[in-house]
C-alpha cells in the first residue's frame, strides 16, 4: 500500500453515517474516494459533495450518492488533499485545477481535513507555484501585473499545451514565488484584484491533518 492510499484510507474512518462529505480532487483524495466507495457498498449511509468533474465521475462509479452544493446548508465533513502545509498549518491548493469549486466546498465544512504524504509538510509556504485563476477575458492584463511584481507568472496549459481550462471555464496563472512571506497580506491583495476568482491560500481553514510516511500515520489535530 502506498503512502497515499494509507491516509486516504486512515481519512475515511473519520467519516460516520448520515454525514454529509465534501470530497476532494486530486492523486490522495482518490484514494479516499475509492475507500468510501467500498463503505458504502457495505451499507455507509452518506451524501457526497464534490469538488471537482473528476472526483464527482469516481463517485457516481463507485455509486455513492451526491448532492448539489446549492442543495445542503452546510457539509459536516470535508477531506482533500494539499499541495503545501506550512509549518502554521496554512496551505497551498489548486495542482489540479480546482481550487475555486475545493474552496467553496471547504468553506461550507464543519469541519476540514487534508490528507498528504509528508514531503508536502514545509516551513514556509511558496515553492509550490501558487495557483490563481483568473476570468478568460483580458487575461494579459492581469499576467502583465503579476510580471510588474516580480511574480514570475506562467500560464498554465493542458497535456495538449492547450490553455487550460477550469470546471468553472476560467484560466489558472501559477506564481512562481519561492517563499511567501506574508500570506495573509498576499491573499488580501489577490482577493481586490478584478478578474481574479480565486487563489489557492488557504488561510486558517484546516482542523486536522493526517500526514503519511513511509511506514506510519501521523494525526495533526490544528484547532
Amino acid at each position: 500500500m502506498n503512502i497515499k492510499q494509507m491516509v486516504g484510507e486512515k481519512a475515511a474512518e473519520y467519516v460516520e453515517d448520515g454525514m454529509i462529505v465534501g470530497l476532494g480532487t486530486g492523486s490522495t483524495a482518490y484514494y479516499l474516494v475509492e475507500a468510501l466507495g467500498k463503505r458504502v457498498k457495505e451499507g455507509l449511509k452518506i451524501k457526497g459533495v464534490t469538488t471537482s468533474s473528476r472526483t464527482k465521475e469516481q463517485a457516481e462509479s463507485l455509486n455513492i450518492p451526491l448532492v448539489d452544493l446549492n442543495d445542503v446548508e452546510k457539509i459536516d465533513l470535508t477531506i482533500d488533499g494539499s499541495d503545501e502545509i506550512s509549518a502554521d498549518y496554512q496551505g497551498i491548493k489548486g495542482g489540479g485545477g480546482a481550487l475555486l469549486f475545493e474552496k467553496l466546498v471547504a468553506n461550507a465544512s464543519e469541519k476540514v481535513i487534508w490528507i498528504v504524504d509528508d514531503s508536502k509538510m514545509v516551513i514556509r509556504l511558496g515553492a509550490f507555484p501558487l495557483p490563481v485563476e483568473i476570468v478568460s477575458f483580458g487575461y494579459k492584463q492581469l499576467f502583465r501585473l503579476f510580471e510588474s511584481k516580480g511574480l514570475k507568472p506562467v500560464l498554465r496549459l493542458d497535456d495538449s499545451k492547450e490553455i487550460y481550462v477550469t470546471d468553472g471555464g476560467h484560466y489558472i496563472v501559477d506564481l512562481h514565488l519561492n517563499t511567501i512571506e506574508n500570506p495573509i497580506e498576499l491573499a488580501a491583495w489577490l482577493d481586490g484584484l478584478t478578474g481574479v476568482i480565486e487563489h489557492g491560500l488557504f488561510l486558517n481553514m484546516v482542523h486536522t491533518v493526517i500526514v503519511g510516511h513511509e511506514d506510519s500515520v501521523e494525526i495533526l489535530d490544528v484547532r
